[in-house]
């Protein structure tokens, strides 16, 4: 092992450390620790470790194990954490911005109030994750796996959601303005209350899947699979982008175009910073 990558590893143990004593030392009580984390760590194991409020900064941390990791508060930017596996652990309003996540795994993951600007999850597995009042404005979450995953209230503006398989996810009275559902599989997902507006199903299964109460203008539903979508009704649907390749339930009738926000382009995310991001030397501190 090169002298560098030896300092790396043993810079990310003290901070880890670092962590732990924040947890179990008594005589420190009423003094707050804060841990920073960067350089590359690389298949490391951070699982079970109490990292709240924890700093991510210029890190990579690709194929890390965080299993059951307590993250919630932490503030992650410009960290790459392709391929790690997150099962159970808890980003509870934790904090996003430039950070790569593709083809991680969040299964059964605590994600409620997550906040970010541009975070990658595509081809993410994130079954049964919780996502509740999440807001990640132009996220990419194309071919990710969202499989029974709560989505509530979340703000997904101008997100990918292209390819993804989200059947039976619960998307009540989320915000998915502009996003991009193309040929996703929606079988049995909910949108009650869910703002559709310029949002694109184009190709995507919604069988089974309840619009109750959704606002649908210029939603496009070009080739989608509606036969047996619940909570649709003409007016509603009047709103929205259909065509003869469109699947309807029985007594409604495709009839163009009408809704005013065709062409309707989101707000752009802030530009995140270039991936992979440079690993930066390895930190640690306490601060009062």
């Amino acid at each position: 092992m090169s002298r560098i990558s030896s300092l790396t590893t043993i810079g990310v143990a003290l901070a880890l450390f670092l962590a732990s004593q924040a947890v179990a030392g008594d005589s420190d009580k009423g003094v707050p620790k804060v841990v920073a984390l960067g350089g590359s760590c690389q298949g490391c194991t951070l699982s079970g470790r109490k990292l709240t409020s924890a700093t991510f900064t210029g890190g990579n941390f690709n194929k890390a194990s965080l299993v059951e990791t307590d993250l919630r508060g932490a503030s992650i930017t410009a960290t790459s954490f392709v391929g790690a596996d997150f099962s159970r652990a808890d980003l509870r309003s934790a904090s996003l911005f430039g950070v790569n996540f593709s083809q991680a795994t969040f299964t059964d993951a605590r994600l409620d109030g997550l906040e970010g600007a541009g975070p990658n999850f595509s081809g993410a597995e994130m079954k049964r994750a919780r996502l509740v009042s999440a807001e990640l404005l132009g996220a990419n979450f194309a071919h990710a796996i969202l499989t029974d995953a709560q989505l509530i209230g979340a703000q997904l503006i101008g997100s990918n959601l292209t390819d993804v398989d989200a059947q039976r996810a619960d998307f009540h009275s989320a915000d998915l303005t502009g996003a991009r559902l193309m040929k996703g599989k929606f079988q049995d997902a909910s949108f009650k209350g869910a703002t559709l507006d310029g949002a694109d199903f184009t190709g995507a299964e919604l069988v089974r899947a309840d619009f109750h109460g959704a606002s649908l203008e210029g939603t496009r539903f070009y080739g989608a699979d509606l036969s047996s979508a619940h909570g649709l009704d003409q007016d509603e649907l009047d709103d929205a982008c259909t065509d003869a390749s469109t699947r309807l339930p029985a007594g409604l009738v495709a009839r163009g175009c009408k809704g005013r926000l065709v062409g309707f382009k989101p707000p752009a995310p802030p530009r995140p910073p270039a991936f992979p991001a440079p690993p930066a030397p390895p930190r640690h501190f306490i601060s009062d």
